[in-house]
This record gives structure tokens, C-alpha cells and sequence, in this order.
């Protein structure tokens, strides 16, 4: 029986987390990606916990305009600011069992132009 695009997704997902991992010095770059919105936030996974997050609904992203990509591409500069902040330069990417490509390809980009090493 064939898989759903959830479940397919769900265990690229699985599979790529039994590898990437975070750590305070190093935290995985999580990606999530809804039909209108992209969140990306930043992971410790040695104390479970979330070091900081950043959406396209957040308020700096609420008069940007351009298409979801061009959101997303802000959306990773906003967050390689915050973590440049916080001192974090260098994290794992975790795209979430989604493709390298299109608005999470972007993200990527726009992290590494500001300043994220991966």
C-alpha cells in the first residue's frame, strides 16, 4: 500500500534525526513549513530545549512583502541575527523531512548570509 505524503514525510524525518543532532554549542537549525507560514527554530537537544525561534509571523516579518520564498530567505536572517547575538555561529541543519528546496532551500540561504555556518 502506498504512503501518504505525511507519512513519507514523517519517516525522512526519523530517518534524518537519527543523525542530526544539537547541542548548546552547536543546535540543530529545525525547519517547519506550513502552507502559508515558515518557522525555523533553534535546538538543544542535550537539554531539550528551544535556544530561540523565529517565524514569518513575527513582528519584524509583519511588513514584508514578496513571495513566501522571499519571506523565508528574511526569515533565515532574522534568525543567523538572533543567534549571532546569543554568540551561536555554527549549527546542524535539520530540514524536517522536507526537500532541499524551494522556501526551505531559501532559509538556508538567508542563515548562511547571515553569518550561520552548516
Amino acid at each position: 500500500m502506498a504512503l501518504t505524503k505525511a507519512e513519507r514525510r514523517l519517516r525522512i524525518r526519523r530517518r534524518i534525526r537519527k543523525v542530526v543532532t544539537g547541542t548548546a554549542q552547536k543546535p540543530r537549525l529545525s525547519v517547519f513549513r506550513s502552507n502559508k507560514e515558515i518557522y525555523a527554530q533553534l535546538i538543544d537537544d542535550v537539554n531539550q530545549t528551544t535556544l530561540l525561534s523565529y517565524s514569518s509571523r513575527n513582528k519584524e516579518m509583519e511588513g514584508a512583502t514578496g513571495t513566501k520564498s522571499d519571506k523565508s530567505y528574511q526569515v533565515g536572517q532574522g534568525l543567523a541575527k538572533l543567534a549571532a547575538e546569543k554568540g551561536i555561529t555554527e549549527v546542524c541543519f535539520d530540514r524536517g523531512g522536507y526537500l532541499y528546496h524551494g522556501r526551505v532551500k531559501q532559509l538556508a540561504e538567508g542563515a548562511r548570509e547571515g553569518g550561520l555556518k552548516f
